[in-house]
């Protein structure tokens, strides 16, 4: 026997383990465990070009398994990584945060660093987000601060959007400047208040003083402290009968909040916002605690970076953004990249309609020249030129597209389709508003709605602006209710609803559209239904039909007996059938519909094995009402 020589078997084991991992019966490239980034909402193609595999392979591979998915359609999470273990690669999807920073990245540009040294650095006026419960006077003081009215003008006396101003103030006989954030008060608007407690410096937390904390209240905190930001509390409405800032002062401790007098570090200021009371001491309180607490400077010299606080569609603008700039100048004509919208800036205003021709550190204005609206919160980038704006707003959007695509899509066969229908209900919504930052927030309250588990609620598109054929068009495809807040439908598109049966709403309060949509999904709830008993029947003698077959001769104990009734058998006290239905029901020799408590009757029930002394038990389903 020669030595060294391998068996066949060998040989062939040796041969299969170089060979191609078979995937669903398909050979496809093998990995040696390293890691394939794709960005989330990938396709097979976007896949096989990392691994110099042929797309149509992995098409392939997941037909076998029982996945359709065409080379160029999106793939959801789970399955892109199922595959790349299958082929022994580690499949690492990116969030939206990294990819869009490798985006950045590859433009050689970076958001949120200030560029230069220590020198450059100038100080800035702080930024102010006034909080608090909903009425407890938020945007009467900022009416009083302004010396304007903009209460007046919210529907139902609620402020609906995010707006940022600048006044001029004093301390120590020096001309300061501070930048104020109006943000929504409506318990609805957590997420834009929360945006708001994030692009601001320092929080004024307005506390009515005949009122106390409210739930908002406690939410406004939250946020501040989430962000990390000092708040000076304004304790408002002290010239009302029952003010008691004190109480304000205790409540508060509760939550972290000591006033200065009691040893804390809280600044305290009473006010009455309707008289003007104290306004210079609150704006002093709002400066010092700036300087004592926090080292506001930015590089003004650079290029500007800033967010995007609120957008609109204006008819003889075109899209509006409301921009905080954070950091750099931002001058007119500037390639600006806010989002998925991008553009050249051609027009900037203050918030007095003013012309502004450079907007500095911590400077609020309107920018108009965007092609599409920005989203609320977006982070806004000045770049060299309108072609590198156009690329990150394109690949913004398609990897929007995508990663909305794979997540929406859900298979259901034909076989699992009529129990999938059965188990769930599903209320579909197209958003339109008059700016992003409403349209965020009704989503947001909207999908927070907690009916039950039987119904789901989907926004399937939301945008800004008037309600468009387009979106009736979808709406009619997809069995959608289309919510139009502070908007309404342009040209055709109303005959078109009315034509296609698409339920348009229109509202101007939020709370109003949340309570509608909530008992919306009440009504799609499946009704719950509970027994109630009829009646009990004892057999007391048994006759045999030819034709029939058994039946009980019974009186009637207790209630009454119903034709077509749903009933039980029980003997000796043990449930012996428990679907059972009294197929026919006569009294004397005439058929009867019911049989009431004390009379005899005979009956037949879907039921053979019947026997004296059984008792028959009927029963209805009664249909719940919920709470």
């Amino acid at each position: 026997m020669r030595r060294g020589r391998k068996s066949k078997r060998a040989k062939r084991a040796e041969y299969e383990s170089m060979q191609a991992p078979a995937v669903g019966g398909v050979r496809l490239p093998r990995g040696n465990g390293e890691t394939i980034r794709l960005a989330r909402g990938a396709s097979l193609s976007d896949f096989a070009d990392k691994i110099d595999a042929n797309p149509a392979a992995l098409v392939q591979a997941l037909f076998n398994l029982g996945e359709m998915v065409t080379a160029t359609q999106s793939v959801n999470d789970e399955t892109l990584e199922l595959l790349g273990g299958e082929m022994n690669y580690v499949v690492q999807v990116v969030s939206p945060e990294d990819e869009d920073r490798e985006l950045l990245d590859s433009f050689d540009l970076t958001y949120g660093e200030d560029a230069g040294t220590e020198e450059d650095l100038e100080s800035r006026p702080p930024v102010v987000t006034v909080m608090g419960h909903v009425d407890h006077g938020k945007t009467r003081l900022l009416d009083t601060i302004r010396k304007e009215n903009v209460g007046e003008g919210e529907a139902g006396g609620i402020t609906q959007h995010i707006g940022a101003y600048q006044v001029l103030t004093h301390l120590n006989g020096e001309d300061r400047l501070v930048t104020f954030i109006d943000t929504p008060g409506h318990e609805a608007f957590t997420a834009m208040r929360a945006r708001g407690a994030k692009a601001t410096d320092i929080a004024i937390l307005v506390v009515a003083a005949d009122d106390g904390v409210m739930p908002q209240t406690v939410e406004a905190i939250n946020h501040a402290q989430a962000a990390d930001v000092p708040i000076v509390v304004a304790v408002n409405k002290i010239d009302k009968e029952g003010a008691n800032p004190d109480k304000i002062r205790q409540q508060l401790t509760e939550y972290g909040l000591v006033a200065e007098e009691y040893g804390g570090e809280t600044m305290f200021v009473d006010i009455s916002a309707k008289q003007g009371t104290n306004i210079d001491a609150l704006l002093e309180a709002v400066l010092l605690t700036a300087d004592a607490s926090l080292d506001l400077r930015a590089n003004p010299d650079m290029d500007a970076q800033g967010v995007a606080i609120e957008a609109h569609l204006d008819r003889g603008r075109g899209p509006v953004a409301t921009v905080l700039i954070q950091r750099g100048t931002l001058r007119v004509g500037d390639s600006i990249v806010a989002g998925d919208a991008y553009g050249r800036v051609r027009r900037m205003v203050d918030e007095h309609g003013d012309d502004v021709l450079e907007a500095l550190p911590s400077r609020p204005v309107q920018v108009v020249g965007f092609t599409s609206v920005p989203g609320a919160g977006d982070n806004l980038l000045v770049v060299d030129e309108d072609r590198i704006a156009r690329q990150i707003a394109d690949r913004r959007n398609a990897r929007k597209r995508n990663a909305l695509a794979a997540r929406s899509r859900k298979r259901i066969s034909l076989d699992d389709l009529d129990a999938a229908l059965k188990e769930t209900s599903q209320l579909n919504l197209i958003l339109k508003g008059d700016n992003s930052g409403t349209v965020e927030a009704l989503e947001e309250a909207l999908l927070g709605i907690q009916i039950d588990d039987e119904v789901q609620l989907r926004v399937i598109d939301r945008g800004v602006g008037g309600v468009t054929e387009t979106n009736v068009n979808l709406a009619s495809a997809s069995n959608a209710i289309i919510i139009g807040f502070n908007v309404r439908a342009e040209g055709k598109a109303t005959e078109l609803a009315n034509r296609e049966g698409v339920d348009i709403r229109y509202y101007s309060v939020i709370y109003q559209a949340i309570d509608e949509i909530e008992k919306a999904l009440k009504g799609m709830l499946k009704p719950i239904y509970e027994e109630v008993e009829l009646g009990r029947a004892e057999i007391r003698a048994m006759f045999r039909s030819s034709k029939i077959g058994n039946i009980a001769g019974c009186l009637v104990t207790s209630g009454i007996m119903k034709r077509n009734a749903k009933a039980r058998l029980i003997r000796d006290n043990v449930v012996v059938a428990e679907t059972v239905t009294i197929s026919s029901l006569k009294r004397e020799k005439e058929d009867a519909t019911e049989v009431r408590e004390g009379y005899e009757c005979g009956l037949t029930v879907t039921y053979s094995d019947i026997k004296v002394g059984d008792v028959i038990e009927a029963y209805e389903l009664r249909e719940k009402p919920r709470d």
